[in-house]
């Protein structure tokens, strides 16, 4: 984990936000975005990695962000990595993509989700969500390809 003024300020919000929440196998859910940002190497992608499920998934907005005075290219990486209702999951991919700082995360975010070890019981919907995570996984995979 890095540790400045900027990622700790996240892992405080983060845990904020979190911190009543539970995953699919019923551990608190602040151990998802943490083990996230443990797989980046600098500050932005840590801090990134800490929040990407703030928006989408607590009350937080992207102006909130923004006045606590996170950098506006994390913000913009976190609207990337913010699914709306109602939006379909691969054009949140593809729209996800271009962007390297939401796309490394997402990366990082998708291999995790993959880790059925984390989970009681791998049912029909479990297998359902690793199947379209790894199409995910491999279309982001092939854009970084193609984008270096």
């Amino acid at each position: 984990m890095i540790y400045t003024a900027m990622t700790k300020k996240a892992m405080i919000l983060m845990y904020k936000v979190h911190q009543n929440q539970r995953d699919r196998g019923g551990i608190p859910y602040v151990f998802h975005p943490w083990h996230v940002a443990e797989q980046m190497d600098d500050e932005n992608s840590t801090t990134v990695a800490l929040l990407h499920d703030v928006v989408e998934d607590g009350a937080v907005s992207l102006d909130h962000l923004r006045g606590a005075g996170f950098a506006e290219e994390i913000i913009e990486a976190l609207a990337l990595l913010t699914r709306h209702k109602g939006q379909n999951y691969f054009d949140y991919i593809e729209k996800l993509a271009p962007n390297p700082l939401a796309r490394r995360v997402k990366l990082a975010d998708l291999a995790h989700n993959q880790d059925v070890s984390r989970l009681d019981e791998v049912d029909a919907a479990a297998r359902r969500r690793i199947k379209k995570y790894q199409k995910a996984q491999r279309y982001l995979e092939a854009f970084e390809k193609n984008d270096q």
